[in-house]
């Protein structure tokens, strides 16, 4: 049986610097990637057909999906980028440590067998490195929206000792944030990885394939939270100043009705 690991297991160095199973997993969806980016760029056309029909229909599904929350398909198409590669990368990194045989590369260390690949996601370092990039992309797009005397205004407010009490709390609430989402699928993969791997010892037939599809299915589910957490911030953080400005003041029912 695997030996099952909280913490990613070293598998090379480069120089001082330690690869682990779960960093070389990543690095293997990024080249991946980055392949079917240049090819499907490679073969655009006027009339689309075969995988760009796919490709377009998924950008068109999203933007509309993006139109819902940000009201604008402006501001769809410009903050399309980081949301999709957040999704898609998430999403890739949950299924790529599905695939069969991806489990069975193992290395012998010590009489202990460690996985050569790992789900980057069952690793919190990989969740918590997307989380700080995620947070820190929509402070820095909110700063680049609302200007940064408006995006501290929300923090530090000394108008009253009430309002700066809520300034400290919106504070906290962004390193809540962090450590929300990366808990949050971390938890959910690595539940998952540990699930199939004892169902895959005890029953190593045909009684994990249930499992498999329930992971496969949640391996999506968390990607898509991600993403929509994501753009669900980045609809609050670069809404207008005024809009801001209500919100912290507990004007939200007023512009609610205003906006139906």
């Amino acid at each position: 049986m695997l030996d099952i690991s909280l913490r990613a297991q070293e598998v090379f160095r480069i120089g001082t610097f330690p690869v682990t199973n779960a960093v070389l997993l990543a690095s293997v969806v990024v080249v991946l990637m980055a392949v079917i980016a240049l090819t499907l760029y490679r073969k655009m056309s006027l009339v689309p057909r075969g995988i760009q029909n796919v490709t377009e229909l998924i950008l068109e599904g999203t933007l509309g999906l993006m139109d819902d929350v940000l009201g604008s398909r402006e501001k769809s198409e410009k903050y399309l980028p980081l949301v999709l590669t957040i999704f898609l990368f998430i999403l890739f990194s949950n299924w790529l440590g599905l695939v069969p045989g991806i489990g069975s590369l193992v290395l012998n260390n010590n009489g202990t067998s460690t996985p050569l690949l790992r789900s980057p996601a069952s690793d919190l370092n990989f969740t918590l490195a997307i989380a700080l990039i995620a947070v820190t992309l929509v402070n820095a797009l909110s700063v680049a929206a609302t200007g940064l005397k408006s995006r501290l205004s929300i923090f530090f407010d000394f108008r009253s000792p009430i309002d700066f009490f809520i300034g400290i709390l919106e504070l906290i609430s962004e390193f809540a944030k962090i450590v929300s989402f990366s808990f949050r699928l971390f938890g959910n993969i690595f539940a998952g990885e540990v699930l199939l791997a004892i169902m895959a010892f005890l029953v190593p037939y045909l009684m994990p394939l249930p499992f498999m599809f329930m992971e496969i299915f949640v391996g999506f589910i968390q990607a898509f939270i991600f993403g929509m957490l994501t753009l669900v911030f980045v609809a609050i953080g670069t809404g207008d100043e005024e809009k801001v400005v209500s919100l912290k003041n507990g004007e939200r029912s007023e512009i609610n009705q205003q906006e139906i």
